[in-house]
C-alpha cells in the first residue's frame, strides 16, 4: 500500500469512528430525553414534596420526620425502603446538626438516590441469542398494557436483526388474537394463532413453537391471557403453558416477564409475588410510567422481590418501551428538581 493510500485509510477510519461516536451520543441523548419526558410527573411530585419540607424546616422534630416519611411513601417507594431511607436521612440531619433548610433538601435527595444505587445490580438485557430459538413468556393482569408491550418488544428486536414471532395464546379475552394480529402485521413479524375457537392455550403454544422452529424464527414472544393473581384455575393454566414450553425445549423460556402498571402500587408488588411462584419471573416490564407520579415503585419491586425491572414504558409510541437504565432513570427523576435558593 502506497504512502498516500495509508494516509487516506487512516483519515477514513478516523472519520468513520467519529461518525459512530457522534451517532452514539445522539442516541444516548434521545434515550435520556425519553426518560426525562416519561418521568416528568414523578419528578414534579418529588420536587414539590421535598421543597415543601424544606420550606417549613426549622429543627428536626416529629412533624418534619412524618413529612419526610409521607413524601417517600407517596412516591410509592414502599414501607420497607421508606423506613431504611428515613432512618438514614434522620441520622444525617442529626450528625450535621442541620440548620439550613436548603441542606435538608440536599440530604433527602442524596439519601434517596444513594439508596437506589447501593447494592444494585441491574441487568436489563434479555438472555437471548440469535443462533437458537428464544422463547419469552409474558404475563400480567388485565389492563396493564401486556399486548402493547409485546408489540413494542417485537418492534425493538426485529430492528436489531432478530427473526421475531408472536404467539397469540390469549384465547380467553375476546379480540385478543385480533389485536395481536394487527400489531404483527403492522410491525411485519410472524404470528401464530389458534387453529380453532376456544383452543387450549397450551396446545396453541406447542403447535406455534413447532412451526417457529421449522421457520427458523429465533425470538418468539408468547402472549398469555390477562389473569388476576388470585384466580387459581387461570394461574394453573399459565403453569401449564410454561411446562409445555419446557417440554418443547428444556432451556426455555429463557425469560419470563411480568407486565406491571406503574400506577398499581402495592397491588403490583403482590401480583409479582404470586406470578413469580408460578413462572419464576426473570424481569418486570413497568408500563405507563409517563402517566404515573410514583416512580419509586421500581425501588419497591427490587427491594421486595430482587427481580430486576428490565423495561419501562415512557410513552405510547412503538419505540417508547426502553431498556431500564438506572442512570437514565435517576437523571429523569431529578430532571425537574431544584434546590431552594
Amino acid at each position: 500500500m502506497g504512502f498516500f493510500s495509508k494516509i487516506k485509510e487512516k483519515l477514513f477510519k478516523k472519520t468513520v469512528t467519529s461518525q459512530i461516536k457522534k451517532k452514539r451520543i445522539e442516541n444516548e441523548k434521545i434515550v435520556q430525553e425519553k426518560f426525562d419526558n416519561g418521568l416528568k410527573k414523578s419528578s414534579s411530585l418529588l420536587n414539590e414534596s421535598i421543597r415543601n419540607i424544606g420550606k417549613k424546616y426549622v429543627v428536626l422534630n416529629e412533624e418534619i420526620i412524618e413529612s419526610i416519611e409521607e413524601a417517600l411513601l407517596s412516591f410509592d417507594i414502599g414501607p420497607s425502603s421508606t423506613a431504611k431511607i428515613l432512618n438514614s436521612i434522620v441520622e444525617e440531619i442529626k450528625y450535621q446538626n442541620v440548620k439550613d433548610p436548603k441542606l435538608i433538601e440536599e440530604i433527602i435527595l442524596d439519601k434517596l438516590f444513594t439508596y437506589y444505587i447501593q447494592n444494585t445490580e441491574v441487568y436489563s438485557e434479555l438472555n437471548i441469542s440469535k443462533n437458537k430459538l428464544n422463547v419469552i413468556l409474558v404475563s400480567g393482569v388485565n389492563g396493564v398494557g401486556k399486548t402493547t408491550s409485546i408489540a413494542k418488544l417485537a418492534y425493538k428486536y426485529k430492528n436489531e436483526g432478530y427473526n421475531v414471532g408472536l404467539i397469540a395464546a390469549d384465547t380467553f379475552r375476546a379480540g385478543a388474537v385480533e389485536q395481536l394480529s394487527i400489531w404483527a402485521n403492522k410491525i411485519g413479524v410472524e404470528i401464530f394463532k389458534p387453529q380453532k375457537q376456544n383452543q387450549d392455550p397450551a396446545s396453541v403454544v406447542f403447535t406455534a413453537l413447532t412451526e417457529a422452529k421449522n421457520k427458523k424464527i429465533n425470538l418468539i414472544f408468547c402472549d398469555t391471557s390477562g389473569r388476576l393473581e388470585n384466580k387459581v384455575n387461570l394461574m394453573n393454566e399459565l403453569q401449564k403453558i410454561k411446562n409445555i414450553i419446557k417440554r418443547f425445549e428444556p432451556s426455555q423460556p429463557c425469560e419470563s416477564l411480568l407486565v406491571i402498571d406503574a400506577m398499581s402500587g402495592q397491588s403490583g408488588i403482590n401480583q409479582a409475588i404470586k406470578f413469580n411462584e408460578v413462572t419464576n419471573l426473570t424481569g418486570i416490564i413497568l408500563t405507563k410510567t409517563d402517566s404515573s407520579a410514583k416512580g419509586g415503585i421500581i425501588l419497591a419491586i427490587k427491594d421486595s422481590l430482587n427481580i430486576p425491572v428490565k423495561f419501562i414504558g415512557v410513552g405510547e409510541k412503538l419505540d417508547d418501551l426502553q431498556e431500564f437504565d438506572l442512570e437514565n432513570f435517576i437523571n429523569g427523576l431529578i430532571s425537574q428538581l431544584k434546590i431552594s435558593n
